[in-house]
């Protein structure tokens, strides 16, 4: 196990490995799905990050899953990365996780099972940080190793974010930097190696927890929120300016990227994501910005990446100073304007 490499096993990994955005829009448009009830407050056609279930007047069921192929090549730290994805959420919904059941994939004849015992250790430390049940789960032997979880948690039916509650004049604030796409390639490409990754693996271990930060009126504030994975800062915002009827204006100088997604950059680090988020985003966007190097940072697949947060300008500044207690590169990146053509600007400054 102390020789494997993880990344090497697979083709694509992390929120990579997701299907297009424009491919899986055009699969689902195809199903017809069951009708739902009234109590079903947030479902998948917004393609928000998790489904709300209203149980009574004070509690509603957040619901999710979440699972990929590795993205890093120590298989504790692939088990901390994939529970904290997953459990991310449930967060970015303003609930709390509370029960999770693990999805596992395996290849038993190709891989020593003590690769999975440290999978699952890694998520099983990650839930006991985030005070979530591990409950059970179901695995298969598969080609490849894949790994996640089913996630259940609470919120307030009157408490929810969701991505479609922006509302012009909010300020936008991102909490964790950009660039773990490129940097976890560098990493499949075996130019760069997890102790030089040690800032990008940290972050992407680190839970979108931020309710226990946010006093009373902070959390009133945020009218929206989606987290970053792997569609990119385009994908999910698109999706979250087209859900609030919005429009949202990124200000590119004012992104927190990782410093070393610009080396993996201009080495030419991409994933299939990059492309395909570009292919996806471009038509419904204005990007002002000339250099194709920095422009590839916005369709950057993110693997547990940060919360977007569509903020009161009233109350901004002062939410941003609570999360940066827990998130030092949180940053204001942004605002949102009223619907107009295109869903996304992006001006240099």
């Amino acid at each position: 196990m102390t020789d494997i490499k993880l990344t090497q096993t697979v083709q694509k990994g992390g929120c990579a490995a997701k299907v297009a955005a424009s491919e899986l829009r055009k699969i689902l448009s195809q199903v017809k799905f069951p009708p739902t009830d009234s109590n079903l407050l947030v479902d998948g056609g917004l393609f928000d990050d998790a489904a709300i279930y209203k149980v009574n007047d004070e509690l509603a069921l957040v619901q999710t899953l979440d699972f990929f192929t590795p993205i890093v090549d120590s298989p504790r730290v692939f088990g901390e990365v994939a529970a904290a994805n997953s459990l991310s959420d449930v967060y970015a919904m303003g609930g709390e996780p509370k029960t999770a059941m693990a999805i596992l994939a395996f290849p038993l004849a190709t891989m020593d099972s003590s690769v999975i015992v440290e999978v699952l250790q890694g998520a099983s430390d990650k839930m006991k940080e985030a005070g979530v049940n591990f409950v059970g789960g179901h695995s298969i032997d598969d080609d490849t190793l894949k790994f996640g979880l089913s996630v259940t948690g609470y919120v307030h039916p009157q408490k929810t974010w969701s991505n479609a509650g922006a509302k012009a004049g909010d300020v936008l604030i991102l909490t964790k930097p950009l660039g773990t796409g490129t940097s976890m390639a560098g990493l499949k490409k075996q130019a760069t190696t997890e102790a030089e990754l040690s800032e990008v693996l940290l972050s992407m271990s680190s839970l979108n927890r931020v309710l226990d930060l946010l006093s009373e009126n902070e959390l009133t504030s945020i009218h929206s929120a989606t987290d970053i994975t792997g569609f990119g800062l385009m994908g999910h915002g698109q999706q979250m300016a087209k859900a609030s009827h919005v429009t949202l204006e990124y200000h590119f100088n004012s992104l927190p990227v990782f410093e070393i997604a610009w080396k993996s950059l201009k080495n030419g680090f991409l994933t299939k994501a990059h492309r395909t988020n570009a292919e996806y985003t471009t038509p419904n966007s204005l990007i002002e910005i000339e250099d194709s190097i920095q422009k590839l940072i916005l369709f950057d697949p993110q693997t547990s990446g940060g919360l977007l947060l569509s903020v009161d300008e009233k109350s901004a500044k002062s939410v941003l100073s609570s999360l940066q207690k827990r998130f030092p590169r949180a940053a204001v990146i942004g605002k949102v304007l009223p619907q107009q053509e295109p869903s996304i600007i992006v001006k240099k400054t």
